[in-house]
């Protein structure tokens, strides 16, 4: 009898033992301090998404962000690599060196969602006038990275390293971008980075997150070409070369490199011809025709190949029908690789903070990022985060860059202790190895 009873005190103690192991102060107090300072990060928000600023133009906004660091007692470094600023915050014990990234700037974008915080902003851009949105959910991007820094401030003795808090300008400035010159710099450097983590927000269950080891984000590449023909009447095609006939040949041409030049099985690859101009006058053939468009890739290795396929299939279409073709490629951002140990090491953490149910495997995508530049020199992880509001089928709501495009203010404090447990547990791990 003793014995039963004993057994059932004990196994009425195993749930309480496991609480207690599963109890841990430290994701304990970012849970806390991440609820307290949620309707603040809200205001950010809605502060940050109403007074937007095109790439290369954040002056307001790093503004915002450099007096919040400030106040909260960090380093502050502004102007790195144009309108970027750096907050370093040191914990109470040496350790490691995380980064932290959110990006800035908006698009030209005229927004159509009916918000309370809707921007009204307006500007010229490439000679038209537009609206000025936070289309690809920067704003949360930034306003999430201030509420991690101010989490993170209020805990920096418990911190067994440094934290650096990196919001980047023109991610949208392809091909230049704000990435490069913020490294050129020494955004990584005094003191040196160990890892990099970075959250994009995007159409999906609200709350919900998605990461993978390897390529996730494609490379982004522009080109132009220029076919040379020669100027002629209408009526008399024979007499001269018809530049907009060779570029039509050249641009269904290229629509072979991706269906019949490639495996596309090894990598995807997409190449679109955006823009298409020539002529002037319904019966003249012009001297000239311009095309221009986008290369994106998800492995470097095919990233070179299709460049030389393109060069290739223009130049020589445009050889046999008497013409030439002029071809110009412009590198922008390489192809965003997550470093496979970094996103082992940050499932666990991600899993522990949004819950199991919430976290899944990334599908790779076309779109490119600037986050890419700080992966080609340290470890980085991008993760994905669900911002669709539960009202929207998340399925059909309107992606990035769209006008449409909204994300709920409820995702951002998920955002926050995603991003201070990221960057917590990478500290308290003594910097895993890679």
């Amino acid at each position: 009898m003793l014995r039963s009873l004993s057994f059932v005190c004990l196994m009425a103690l195993i749930p309480s033992c496991l609480v207690a192991q599963r109890a841990d102060p430290l994701v304990t107090e970012i849970d806390r301090r991440a609820k307290d300072i949620a309707p603040r990060v809200i205001a950010w928000r809605h502060d940050i998404h109403q007074n937007p600023e095109l790439s290369f133009q954040e002056t307001r906004t790093s503004a915002l962000v450099a007096a919040q660091l400030r106040a909260l007692g960090l380093e502050v470094r502004t102007g790195v690599g144009g309108n970027g600023v750096i907050g370093v915050l040191k914990g109470g014990r040496p350790g490691p060196v995380v980064a932290l990234r959110a990006d800035m700037d908006a698009l030209p974008v005229t927004e159509l969602v009916d918000l309370p915080f809707k921007s009204t902003k307006r500007t010229v851009y490439n000679g038209v006038e537009t609206g000025v949105m936070h289309a690809c959910g920067h704003d949360m991007h930034v306003a999430i990275l201030m509420g991690t820094a101010e989490v993170l401030a209020g805990m920096r003795a418990q911190l067994q390293g440094t934290v650096k808090f990196i919001f980047q300008p023109a991610e949208e400035g392809s091909p230049v971008g704000g990435a490069g010159p913020m490294i050129r710099d020494g955004a990584l450097e005094a003191p040196a980075v160990d890892a990099i983590f970075a959250l994009h927000v995007g159409p999906g269950p609200l709350g919900s997150v998605r990461y993978r080891g390897g390529p996730l984000q494609a490379s982004t590449d522009n080109f132009r070409i220029v076919v040379h023909g020669k100027q002629t009447h209408g009526a008399m095609p024979s007499a001269g070369v018809d530049p907009l006939v060779v570029g039509a040949q050249i641009l269904l041409g290229l629509q072979t490199i991706v269906s019949r030049q490639v495996d596309l099985a090894s990598a995807p690859l997409v190449v679109t011809v955006g823009a298409f101009h020539g002529g002037l006058r319904e019966n003249i053939i012009p001297d000239t025709a311009v095309m221009i468009g986008t290369i994106r890739a998800l492995s470097p290795e095919m990233r070179t190949e299709v460049h030389a396929r393109l060069k290739r299939t223009a130049e020589n279409i445009a050889e046999a029908s008497g013409a030439t073709a002029v071809v110009t490629i412009v590198e922008g951002y390489p192809v965003t690789v997550n470093d496979i140990a970094l996103a082992e090491f940050l499932g666990p953490v991600l899993r522990r903070t949004a819950g199991t149910a919430n976290v899944g495997i990334a599908q790779p995508s076309m779109p490119a990022e600037d986050f890419s530049r700080f992966q080609e020199k340290v470890p980085g992880v991008m993760f994905g985060l669900g911002v669709t509001p539960t009202a929207v089928d998340w399925r059909t709501a309107a992606s990035n860059h769209s006008p449409l495009f909204q994300g709920d203010d409820a995702a951002l404090e998920i955002g926050v202790r995603l991003m201070a447990n990221a960057a917590a547990e990478y500290l308290r791990s003594g910097k895993p190895k890679m």
